[in-house]
């Protein structure tokens, strides 16, 4: 059986061309993380552990930029980009099932994230730290990181959320 999870990735990106002053126009946000629903014996199960989080991005003015969260929790800024915020985090995933066994993990390659306000942005060059021959360990656990690259283009104050799918299957 396969487990398929979209996850609800939260994407605090306040993009700013100086000092930030003011009160978050989102107050409230509702928790991203879920349970993972019962299964039966047999299935995969798949838990999101950690968000992928790009925090703040500083602007030193107009023009079009962007940001890279890697596997590996390393970063980099391009373009009028000039500072990714402290807490950007990769994304975690933790998958459980039959020990030793094969599986496949997919996931597409770009994501649309969406404002409140209707602002459009895009996360693309998704990639995990998964081998392309994946077992699960002996215990039936299989831990792995993913991130990707957000491009900014325009004004794109504000909070931004999406649904990344993330399909894991037996071989």
């Amino acid at each position: 059986m396969a487990a398929v999870w979209k996850l609800a990735f939260l994407l605090s990106c306040l993009v700013l061309s100086g000092p930030a002053v003011g009160q978050c126009r989102l107050c409230g946000q509702p928790s991203t993380s879920a349970v993972p629903v019962d299964s039966q014996a047999g299935d995969v199960q798949l838990q999101i552990e950690t968000n992928l989080n790009f925090d703040r991005m500083i602007l030193s003015g107009g023009g079009n930029g962007g940001a890279t969260i890697r596997p590996d929790g390393s970063n980099g800024v391009e373009g009028s980009v000039m500072q990714l915020g402290p807490r950007a985090t990769v994304g975690t995933v933790l998958v459980h099932g039959d020990p030793n066994r094969a599986v496949r993990v997919q996931m597409p390659r770009r994501v649309q994230l969406f404002s409140l306000s209707g602002g459009q942005i895009t996360v693309d060059d998704l990639s995990a730290d998964v081998p392309t021959v994946t077992r699960l360990d002996a215990a039936g656990n299989l831990s792995f990181r993913f991130g990707g690259r957000i491009i900014l283009t325009g004004d794109a104050d504000g909070s931004y959320r999406g649904d990344l799918p993330i399909t894991v299957e037996y071989q």
